[in-house]
Protein backbone atom coordinates (compact mmCIF):
# COMPACT_ATOMS: atom_id res chain seq x y z
CA UNK A 1 0.00 0.00 0.00
CA UNK A 2 1.59 3.31 -1.44
CA UNK A 3 1.38 6.69 1.36
CA UNK A 4 -1.20 8.06 -0.70
CA UNK A 5 -3.68 5.38 0.01
CA UNK A 6 -2.37 4.86 4.01
CA UNK A 7 -3.75 8.90 3.54
CA UNK A 8 -7.40 7.89 2.15
CA UNK A 9 -8.05 5.21 4.71
CA UNK A 10 -6.95 7.32 7.74
CA UNK A 11 -9.71 9.71 6.80
CA UNK A 12 -12.11 7.29 5.78
CA UNK A 13 -11.90 5.62 9.06
CA UNK A 14 -11.98 8.93 11.06
CA UNK A 15 -15.11 10.10 9.02
CA UNK A 16 -16.76 6.87 10.10
CA UNK A 17 -15.67 7.07 13.59
CA UNK A 18 -17.10 11.23 13.34
CA UNK A 19 -20.40 9.60 12.00
CA UNK A 20 -20.59 6.98 14.71
CA UNK A 21 -20.35 9.31 17.56
CA UNK A 22 -23.52 12.00 16.22
CA UNK A 23 -25.70 9.02 15.69
CA UNK A 24 -24.70 7.21 18.96
CA UNK A 25 -25.28 10.97 21.19
CA UNK A 26 -26.80 10.40 24.25
CA UNK A 27 -30.82 10.47 25.14
CA UNK A 28 -30.97 14.71 26.68
CA UNK A 29 -29.11 15.13 23.27
CA UNK A 30 -31.46 14.01 20.85
CA UNK A 31 -34.14 15.44 22.75
CA UNK A 32 -32.88 19.18 22.25
CA UNK A 33 -33.41 19.13 19.09
CA UNK A 34 -37.37 17.59 19.06
CA UNK A 35 -37.80 20.96 21.65
CA UNK A 36 -40.11 22.62 18.55
CA UNK A 37 -42.93 20.18 18.63
CA UNK A 38 -46.34 20.58 20.09
CA UNK A 39 -46.84 17.80 22.66
CA UNK A 40 -50.45 16.12 22.10
CA UNK A 41 -53.14 17.79 24.35
CA UNK A 42 -54.74 15.48 26.79
CA UNK A 43 -58.36 14.37 26.56
CA UNK A 44 -59.98 16.99 29.09
CA UNK A 45 -58.32 19.98 27.00
CA UNK A 46 -59.87 19.23 23.75
CA UNK A 47 -62.86 18.16 25.16
CA UNK A 48 -62.79 21.76 26.93
CA UNK A 49 -61.80 23.31 23.92
CA UNK A 50 -64.72 21.56 21.48
CA UNK A 51 -67.12 22.95 24.34
CA UNK A 52 -65.95 26.40 24.50
CA UNK A 53 -65.60 26.12 20.09
CA UNK A 54 -69.48 24.93 20.42
CA UNK A 55 -70.97 27.07 22.94
CA UNK A 56 -69.63 30.09 23.02
CA UNK A 57 -71.70 31.78 20.10
CA UNK A 58 -74.67 30.51 21.82
CA UNK A 59 -72.93 32.43 24.70
CA UNK A 60 -72.52 35.50 23.02
CA UNK A 61 -76.17 35.80 21.75
CA UNK A 62 -77.61 34.68 24.85
CA UNK A 63 -77.69 38.02 26.45
CA UNK A 64 -80.38 39.01 23.99
CA UNK A 65 -82.74 36.19 24.12
CA UNK A 66 -82.53 36.08 28.15
CA UNK A 67 -83.89 40.15 27.89
CA UNK A 68 -86.63 39.52 24.99
CA UNK A 69 -87.87 36.15 27.41
CA UNK A 70 -88.48 38.53 30.39
CA UNK A 71 -89.70 41.47 29.31
CA UNK A 72 -91.60 40.82 25.62
CA UNK A 73 -92.17 36.76 25.54
CA UNK A 74 -93.27 36.59 28.95
CA UNK A 75 -95.53 39.30 28.98
CA UNK A 76 -97.11 38.17 25.90
CA UNK A 77 -97.91 34.84 27.19
CA UNK A 78 -99.40 36.62 30.55
CA UNK A 79 -101.13 38.63 28.52
CA UNK A 80 -102.48 35.64 26.86
CA UNK A 81 -103.31 34.15 30.24
CA UNK A 82 -105.45 37.21 31.26
CA UNK A 83 -107.39 37.18 28.11
CA UNK A 84 -108.55 34.44 28.71
CA UNK A 85 -109.95 35.24 32.65
CA UNK A 86 -112.19 37.69 34.44
CA UNK A 87 -109.41 40.12 35.94
CA UNK A 88 -109.96 42.91 37.58
CA UNK A 89 -107.38 45.80 38.37
CA UNK A 90 -108.46 45.95 41.57
CA UNK A 91 -108.22 42.39 42.59
CA UNK A 92 -105.53 40.97 41.04
CA UNK A 93 -105.26 37.55 42.81
CA UNK A 94 -109.31 36.80 42.18
CA UNK A 95 -109.32 35.60 38.66
CA UNK A 96 -111.86 33.55 36.92
CA UNK A 97 -112.08 31.43 33.88
CA UNK A 98 -113.71 33.08 30.61
CA UNK A 99 -112.49 31.69 28.04
CA UNK A 100 -113.14 33.63 24.55
CA UNK A 101 -115.82 35.55 26.31
CA UNK A 102 -113.73 38.46 26.83
CA UNK A 103 -113.10 38.15 22.52
CA UNK A 104 -116.57 37.67 21.92
CA UNK A 105 -117.11 40.65 23.79
CA UNK A 106 -114.76 42.96 22.08
CA UNK A 107 -115.98 42.13 18.88
CA UNK A 108 -119.52 43.02 19.79
CA UNK A 109 -118.66 46.50 21.21
CA UNK A 110 -119.50 49.24 19.21
CA UNK A 111 -115.98 50.88 21.19
CA UNK A 112 -113.68 48.33 19.46
CA UNK A 113 -114.95 48.87 15.92
CA UNK A 114 -114.88 52.44 15.79
CA UNK A 115 -111.32 52.47 17.61
CA UNK A 116 -110.45 50.01 14.64
CA UNK A 117 -111.60 52.39 12.35
CA UNK A 118 -110.19 55.33 13.42
CA UNK A 119 -106.57 53.62 13.91
CA UNK A 120 -106.86 52.62 10.12
CA UNK A 121 -108.01 56.43 9.10
CA UNK A 122 -105.54 58.03 11.42
CA UNK A 123 -102.90 55.63 9.93
CA UNK A 124 -103.88 56.03 6.31
CA UNK A 125 -103.59 60.18 6.85
CA UNK A 126 -100.41 59.89 8.69
CA UNK A 127 -98.65 57.77 6.44
CA UNK A 128 -98.98 58.32 2.74
CA UNK A 129 -98.68 62.14 3.25
CA UNK A 130 -95.30 60.90 5.54
CA UNK A 131 -93.88 58.60 3.20
CA UNK A 132 -94.66 60.52 0.08
CA UNK A 133 -92.59 63.84 1.44
CA UNK A 134 -89.82 61.84 2.58
CA UNK A 135 -89.48 60.24 -0.68
CA UNK A 136 -89.32 63.72 -1.92
CA UNK A 137 -86.95 64.89 0.37
CA UNK A 138 -84.61 62.23 0.33
CA UNK A 139 -84.57 63.01 -3.28
CA UNK A 140 -83.16 66.53 -2.62
CA UNK A 141 -80.61 65.46 -0.54
CA UNK A 142 -79.61 62.74 -3.00
CA UNK A 143 -78.18 65.20 -5.09
CA UNK A 144 -75.10 67.68 -4.33
CA UNK A 145 -76.61 70.46 -2.06
CA UNK A 146 -74.28 73.28 -0.08
CA UNK A 147 -74.40 71.99 3.54
CA UNK A 148 -75.87 69.12 2.90
CA UNK A 149 -75.17 67.31 6.05
CA UNK A 150 -76.47 70.31 8.03
CA UNK A 151 -79.63 69.58 6.02
CA UNK A 152 -79.96 66.45 6.83
CA UNK A 153 -79.17 66.92 10.91
CA UNK A 154 -82.51 69.41 10.37
CA UNK A 155 -84.34 66.62 8.91
CA UNK A 156 -83.86 64.32 11.89
CA UNK A 157 -84.57 66.59 14.08
CA UNK A 158 -88.20 66.43 14.73
CA UNK A 159 -87.69 62.27 15.42
CA UNK A 160 -85.05 63.89 18.29
CA UNK A 161 -87.92 65.75 19.97
CA UNK A 162 -90.29 64.20 22.74
CA UNK A 163 -93.87 63.02 22.49
CA UNK A 164 -95.04 65.12 24.90
CA UNK A 165 -92.39 68.45 23.69
CA UNK A 166 -94.02 67.91 19.81
CA UNK A 167 -97.68 67.22 21.47
CA UNK A 168 -97.58 70.62 23.55
CA UNK A 169 -96.64 72.73 20.58
CA UNK A 170 -99.01 71.09 17.98
CA UNK A 171 -101.63 71.83 20.39
CA UNK A 172 -101.03 75.45 20.71
CA UNK A 173 -101.04 75.79 17.43
CA UNK A 174 -104.77 73.90 16.79
CA UNK A 175 -105.62 76.11 19.37
CA UNK A 176 -109.41 76.86 18.33
CA UNK A 177 -109.16 80.37 20.07
CA UNK A 178 -105.51 81.42 19.47
CA UNK A 179 -104.18 78.74 17.41
CA UNK A 180 -101.99 79.98 14.36
CA UNK A 181 -103.99 76.92 12.30
CA UNK A 182 -107.35 78.82 12.65
CA UNK A 183 -105.89 82.89 12.19
CA UNK A 184 -103.93 81.26 8.81
CA UNK A 185 -107.41 79.77 8.08
CA UNK A 186 -108.91 83.32 8.96
CA UNK A 187 -106.96 85.17 6.66
CA UNK A 188 -107.93 82.80 3.47
CA UNK A 189 -111.84 83.50 4.42
CA UNK A 190 -112.32 79.94 6.22
CA UNK A 191 -114.22 79.51 9.82
CA UNK A 192 -112.21 78.33 12.72
CA UNK A 193 -112.26 75.05 13.23
CA UNK A 194 -112.73 73.05 17.07
CA UNK A 195 -110.33 70.53 16.39
CA UNK A 196 -110.30 68.69 19.32
CA UNK A 197 -114.19 68.52 18.67
CA UNK A 198 -114.05 67.51 15.07
CA UNK A 199 -114.57 64.37 14.01
CA UNK A 200 -111.91 64.59 11.04
CA UNK A 201 -110.51 67.63 12.28
CA UNK A 202 -108.78 65.83 15.31
CA UNK A 203 -107.91 62.85 13.54
CA UNK A 204 -105.64 65.14 10.75
CA UNK A 205 -104.35 66.85 13.47
CA UNK A 206 -103.39 63.90 15.89
CA UNK A 207 -102.13 62.70 11.97
CA UNK A 208 -99.75 65.99 11.77
CA UNK A 209 -97.62 64.90 14.79
CA UNK A 210 -97.11 61.97 13.15
CA UNK A 211 -96.28 63.59 9.79
CA UNK A 212 -94.14 65.94 11.42
CA UNK A 213 -91.94 63.30 13.91
CA UNK A 214 -91.54 60.50 11.78
CA UNK A 215 -90.89 62.59 7.58
CA UNK A 216 -87.14 63.00 8.72
CA UNK A 217 -86.57 59.69 10.11
CA UNK A 218 -88.08 57.81 6.90
CA UNK A 219 -86.33 60.42 4.60
CA UNK A 220 -82.79 59.41 5.48
CA UNK A 221 -84.00 55.41 5.21
CA UNK A 222 -84.46 56.44 1.74
CA UNK A 223 -81.30 58.61 1.29
CA UNK A 224 -79.06 55.98 2.13
CA UNK A 225 -80.88 53.42 0.28
CA UNK A 226 -80.61 56.43 -3.19
CA UNK A 227 -76.70 56.38 -2.71
CA UNK A 228 -76.50 52.86 -2.92
CA UNK A 229 -78.01 52.83 -6.07
CA UNK A 230 -75.21 52.30 -9.08
CA UNK A 231 -74.54 55.76 -10.75
CA UNK A 232 -74.55 53.80 -13.89
CA UNK A 233 -78.14 53.74 -13.94
CA UNK A 234 -78.57 57.24 -13.95
CA UNK A 235 -75.60 57.92 -16.46
CA UNK A 236 -77.82 55.43 -18.71
CA UNK A 237 -80.88 57.41 -18.69
CA UNK A 238 -79.27 60.60 -18.98
CA UNK A 239 -77.58 59.25 -21.68
CA UNK A 240 -81.40 58.43 -23.23
CA UNK A 241 -82.63 61.80 -22.35
CA UNK A 242 -84.11 61.29 -19.22
CA UNK A 243 -84.35 64.55 -17.19
CA UNK A 244 -84.85 64.64 -13.36
CA UNK A 245 -88.25 63.36 -13.31
CA UNK A 246 -87.80 60.99 -15.39
CA UNK A 247 -84.71 59.25 -14.16
CA UNK A 248 -86.86 60.08 -10.34
CA UNK A 249 -89.93 57.39 -12.28
CA UNK A 250 -88.12 55.06 -14.07
CA UNK A 251 -84.44 54.67 -11.76
CA UNK A 252 -84.92 55.61 -8.60
CA UNK A 253 -88.44 53.99 -7.80
CA UNK A 254 -88.42 50.66 -9.66
CA UNK A 255 -84.87 50.33 -6.81
CA UNK A 256 -86.65 51.48 -3.67
CA UNK A 257 -89.48 49.07 -3.83
CA UNK A 258 -88.19 46.93 -1.70
CA UNK A 259 -87.26 50.25 0.63
CA UNK A 260 -90.42 51.70 0.25
CA UNK A 261 -92.24 48.62 1.19
CA UNK A 262 -90.15 48.40 4.46
CA UNK A 263 -91.12 51.78 5.70
CA UNK A 264 -95.09 51.31 4.76
CA UNK A 265 -95.07 48.50 6.94
CA UNK A 266 -92.92 50.08 9.60
CA UNK A 267 -95.17 52.84 9.59
CA UNK A 268 -98.23 50.44 9.42
CA UNK A 269 -96.82 49.00 12.77
CA UNK A 270 -96.44 52.50 14.53
CA UNK A 271 -99.96 53.58 13.20
CA UNK A 272 -101.79 50.64 15.20
CA UNK A 273 -99.41 51.11 17.71
CA UNK A 274 -100.62 55.10 18.11
CA UNK A 275 -100.71 56.44 21.37
CA UNK A 276 -99.14 59.03 22.80
CA UNK A 277 -99.99 60.97 20.43
CA UNK A 278 -104.02 61.16 20.47
CA UNK A 279 -103.66 61.28 24.69
CA UNK A 280 -101.49 64.18 25.12
CA UNK A 281 -103.49 65.91 22.80
CA UNK A 282 -106.96 65.08 24.20
CA UNK A 283 -105.91 66.82 27.42
CA UNK A 284 -108.48 65.22 30.07
CA UNK A 285 -110.68 63.63 27.81
CA UNK A 286 -107.37 61.97 25.92
CA UNK A 287 -108.02 58.38 27.29
CA UNK A 288 -111.32 58.47 25.79
CA UNK A 289 -109.96 60.08 22.40
CA UNK A 290 -111.97 63.13 23.00
CA UNK A 291 -115.60 63.75 24.05
CA UNK A 292 -117.33 61.30 21.30
CA UNK A 293 -114.63 58.97 20.71
CA UNK A 294 -113.73 60.31 17.52
CA UNK A 295 -109.68 59.87 17.25
CA UNK A 296 -109.63 56.93 19.75
CA UNK A 297 -107.24 54.33 18.66
CA UNK A 298 -106.33 50.95 19.79
CA UNK A 299 -104.28 51.97 22.36
CA UNK A 300 -106.01 54.17 24.05
CA UNK A 301 -109.17 52.23 23.82
CA UNK A 302 -106.68 49.34 25.90
CA UNK A 303 -105.37 51.57 28.11
CA UNK A 304 -108.62 52.84 28.98
CA UNK A 305 -110.16 49.56 29.47
CA UNK A 306 -107.12 48.13 31.40
CA UNK A 307 -105.85 51.30 33.23
CA UNK A 308 -109.27 53.17 33.61
CA UNK A 309 -111.96 50.69 34.06
CA UNK A 310 -109.58 48.02 35.83
CA UNK A 311 -111.16 45.40 33.28
CA UNK A 312 -107.86 43.27 32.68
CA UNK A 313 -108.79 41.20 30.84
CA UNK A 314 -110.80 42.65 28.49
CA UNK A 315 -106.97 45.11 27.86
CA UNK A 316 -105.80 42.06 27.33
CA UNK A 317 -107.64 40.61 24.57
CA UNK A 318 -107.63 44.24 22.68
CA UNK A 319 -103.78 43.69 23.19
CA UNK A 320 -103.94 40.20 21.40
CA UNK A 321 -106.52 41.50 19.12
CA UNK A 322 -103.66 44.58 17.73
CA UNK A 323 -100.65 41.33 17.82
CA UNK A 324 -102.97 39.29 15.34
CA UNK A 325 -103.54 42.66 12.95
CA UNK A 326 -99.48 43.23 12.88
CA UNK A 327 -99.70 39.36 12.18
CA UNK A 328 -101.44 40.03 9.21
CA UNK A 329 -99.63 42.88 7.86
CA UNK A 330 -96.07 40.81 8.39
CA UNK A 331 -98.09 38.10 6.60
CA UNK A 332 -99.21 40.58 3.53
CA UNK A 333 -95.86 41.78 3.58
CA UNK A 334 -94.46 38.61 3.17
CA UNK A 335 -96.54 38.20 0.61
CA UNK A 336 -96.08 40.84 -1.52
CA UNK A 337 -92.11 40.62 -1.20
CA UNK A 338 -92.57 37.31 -2.68
CA UNK A 339 -94.35 38.58 -5.38
CA UNK A 340 -91.77 41.72 -5.83
CA UNK A 341 -88.90 39.32 -6.22
CA UNK A 342 -90.63 37.26 -9.10
CA UNK A 343 -91.38 40.12 -10.97
CA UNK A 344 -87.51 40.81 -11.21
Amino acid sequence: MTSSEQALARDASSADAGSGSLTEEPGPARGAQGRGTVPAPSSWRSRLYRWDMKASPYAFISPFFIIFGAFSLVPLLYTAWYSLHNVQLSSLDSQTWAGLDNYTNLFASDFFWNALKNTFSIGVISTVPQLVAALWLAHMLNYRLRGSVVWRVVVLTPYATSVAAATLVFVLLFSPDTGMINWLLDLVGVDPVNWRESDWGSQFAVSSIVIWRWTGYNALIYLAAMQAIPADLYESAALDGANRWQQFRHVTIPMLRPTILFTVVVSTIGATQLFGEPLLFGGVSGTKGGSEHQYQTLGLYMYDQGWIVGNLGKASAIAWSMFLILLVIAAINLLITRRLRKSQ
